[in-house]
């Protein structure tokens, strides 16, 4: 029987116990009152081939319990990217292994360690150099998890076998029954919203793909994960590369072994010189600058922000205060865009009704989009207000109500 059983408008807030599921519906039943009725996420056939990308965490591990208990043909995948000799490599291996071992499903292990440093360590590393602001979660899903997995396991089903990637994503994947369109959209929950990280994914993947947790809160998920007796239950959640701690410090530690030392100076508007920097890369734009400024002076007196990267010049620009309106901009020029959406004839009458907004970092509050104008892979965005420390590298995503429509890499800020 399906643990999804059962999930009521009503109950789905407030899940307590993996029995109170147990009653007559499908995983494609399992809607939020908050999607169209227009909408339905896909639900394999009997005979499907389930792959579930298994990262050794709590939301992975009950993807494959609700498949495993409902379809006969699911089998786990993990993917190592980086090197094989890494702790994390291959202590979540491990985990990969006992999960589906529970499970009574199948396990196997790729090496993506060739791509993930190809197309996505590298060309990060070159953007920070730069002074630029990427972020590799956007990469690692659009050319690894969804780019050469999809690849691999083509190759593996090549003989028509009909087959699915399912995901532990807080994001949903629904079919719109009017236009038959595969859309991406955010998750129900949205302090685990993942959509935007999946923004730039090959558009033709999405009829292949599966996020059954997009519809469920963290705390529901955890509460499965007992409910099968999963070891994963109480793990704690990822987060970013395993093989370096998230501490600010460290990170930048971390590329120091790949970037040399850039200095130059840290100056005011004005042109005067107040410090020194070891790399346009060391600093990102909102931040404090870390600049001891003389407080008994009144021009001075105050915290002092960076608003600006002058990469020609190799200057740090520095004003005072966290609110001040050098860090704020509302126009974009965004490159390297791709759509998630066949006909965009529309986007202009969408936006001038007021229906379409941006996030230029993952969790914030969308901001709504005064005018947008294309032109190939190039877009330029003006919002309606003015929004605090866009820093180019950034991805940007254009959203129509939780529908994702594209994205693309923040070139600069104006206006």
């Amino acid at each position: 029987m399906s643990a999804l059983r059962g999930i009521t408008r009503s109950s789905f807030n407030n899940l307590k116990v993996r029995t109170r599921y147990l009653h007559n519906s499908s995983l494609s039943k399992l809607m939020t009152n908050e999607v169209s009725t227009n909408y339905m996420q896909p639900e394999p056939n009997a005979n499907d081939e389930i792959i579930v990308a298994m990262s050794s965490g709590v939301d992975s591990s009950v993807c494959a319990a609700l498949y495993a208990e409902k379809y006969k043909n699911v089998r786990g995948i993990y993917m190592a990217n980086w090197s094989q000799t890494a702790k994390c490599t291959e202590s979540d291996w491990n985990d990969v292994k006992k999960i589906c071992n529970d499970l009574n499903i199948p396990c196997e292990r790729v090496n993506f360690e060739k791509e993930y440093w190809n197309e996505v360590f590298q060309p990060m590393v070159q953007m920070y150099e730069k002074g630029l602001t990427p972020n590799p979660d956007v990469g690692c899903n659009k050319y690894v998890k969804f780019g050469k997995m999809i690849e691999h396991l083509t190759k593996k089903f090549s003989n028509n076998q009909k087959w699915w990637l399912v995901t532990g994503h807080y994001a949903r994947i629904m079919k719109c029954q009017t236009s038959n369109e595969y859309n991406l959209l955010r998750g129900y929950y949205k302090s685990k919203d993942q959509s935007y990280y999946l923004a730039n994914i090959p558009k033709r993947v999405l009829s292949q793909v599966l996020m059954p947790i997009g519809h469920l809160t963290k705390p529901n998920v955890r509460e499965l994960a007992k409910g099968y007796n999963l070891h994963t239950a109480k793990k704690p959640d990822s987060q970013g590369l395993c093989f370096v701690s998230q501490d600010e410090n460290n990170f930048r530690n971390f590329l120091n072994e790949y970037i040399a030392p850039n200095p130059g100076n840290i100056i005011t508007e004005d042109g005067k010189i107040w410090g020194q920097h070891q790399g346009l890369w060391h600093a990102t734009i909102g931040q404090k600058s870390g600049i001891s400024m003389p407080q008994g002076d009144p021009r001075y007196k105050g915290i002092w922000f960076i608003s600006e990267k002058r990469y020609d010049t190799n200057e740090l620009v520095i004003v005072k205060g966290n609110n001040n309106d050098r860090l704020f901009k509302k126009g974009l020029k965004v490159k390297e865009w791709s759509w998630l959406m066949d006909d965009i004839s529309a986007i202009s009458e969408k936006c001038e009704e007021g229906n379409l907004s941006v996030q230029y970092r993952s969790l914030q509050e969308p901001e709504i989009i005064n005018s947008i104008k294309i032109s190939q892979s190039d877009v330029d965005i003006e919002l309606v207000k003015k929004a605090r420390a866009m820093a180019p590298g950034q991805n940007i995503v254009l959203y129509e109500g939780n529908r994702v429509l594209g994205s693309g890499i923040l070139e600069e800020t104006y206006l």
